[in-house]
C-alpha cells in the first residue's frame, strides 16, 4: 500500500520557495559578502530556515499500511489503525487513542476557510438548474458541502481506521523528531558562532 500524505499544501509550497531563496542567498553571501555582515546574514537565513522546515515543510499526517504517522513539528507519533478512536475537527485535526490526544498541526480548518465552506454549502442546499451536471457530480458536491480540506482528512483517517483495523501494526509512541532537534541545533550554533565572532 502506498502511503497518503495529508498536508498544507500552500506551506509546503511556500517552503520549497523560501529553500531556493535561502540556497540563492547563501550562494550570493559567500561569493560577494564580506564579513560581519555576511555572517549575521547568514545567520538569520538559516534561523528562518530551520523555522520554515518546522512549520511548513515538515507538519504532516501520513497514513500508512498498519497506521498514521502525525509529523508536528518537533514530534513524530505513530498510532496503530486498530488505536485510533475518535478523529475531531476544531480549528485543527484532534486524533484521540485511549488516553493520549493528538492535536495535529497540519491541516489546519481557518475560520475564513469555515466561512467559505459553510458559503459554499448553503449554495448547494438549493436546488441545481444546470442540465450538465450529473447526478454523480451533484452527490459528490453535496458530500463536500460545508467542509473543510481537514474535515475531509478528518473523514478519510476516520474511514481507514475502520477499513485498515486488520492490518493494523506496532504501538501507540510519541517521541522527539530528532531532525527537528538538528534543525534546532543548528539553528542555536549559527547564532552563538555569529554572536562570538562579532564581539
Amino acid at each position: 500500500m502506498n502511503k497518503q500524505i495529508f498536508r498544507s499544501k500552500v506551506a509546503w509550497l511556500f517552503g520549497w520557495v523560501w529553500l531556493v531563496f535561502a540556497a540563492w542567498n547563501v550562494w550570493d553571501l559567500t561569493r560577494h559578502g564580506s564579513m560581519p555582515s555576511a555572517l549575521i546574514a547568514g545567520a538569520a537565513l538559516g534561523v528562518i530556515t530551520a523555522l520554515v522546515f518546522l512549520l511548513a515543510l515538515r507538519p504532516a499526517i501520513v497514513a500508512e499500511a498498519g497506521g498514521v504517522h502525525i509529523r508536528n513539528p518537533l514530534r513524530d507519533v505513530y498510532i496503530p489503525w486498530s488505536e485510533v478512536g475518535e478523529v475531531l475537527v476544531t480549528h485543527s485535526i484532534i486524533i484521540e487513542s485511549g488516553h493520549t490526544t493528538i492535536r495535529c498541526w497540519t491541516p489546519q480548518a481557518t475560520a475564513r476557510e469555515r466561512a467559505k465552506a459553510t458559503r459554499r454549502a448553503e449554495r448547494g442546499r438549493k436546488p441545481v438548474m444546470e442540465a450538465n451536471v450529473s447526478k454523480g457530480e451533484q452527490a459528490a458536491a453535496e458530500l463536500l458541502a460545508g467542509r473543510t480540506h481537514a474535515d475531509w482528512v478528518a473523514l478519510q483517517l476516520t474511514e481507514m481506521s475502520v477499513s485498515r483495523a486488520a492490518d493494523s501494526s506496532g504501538e501507540t509512541r510519541v517521541a522527539w523528531s530528532p531532525y527537528s532537534l538538528a534543525a534546532v541545533a543548528a539553528a542555536v550554533v549559527l547564532v552563538v558562532v555569529t554572536i562570538v565572532a562579532t564581539i
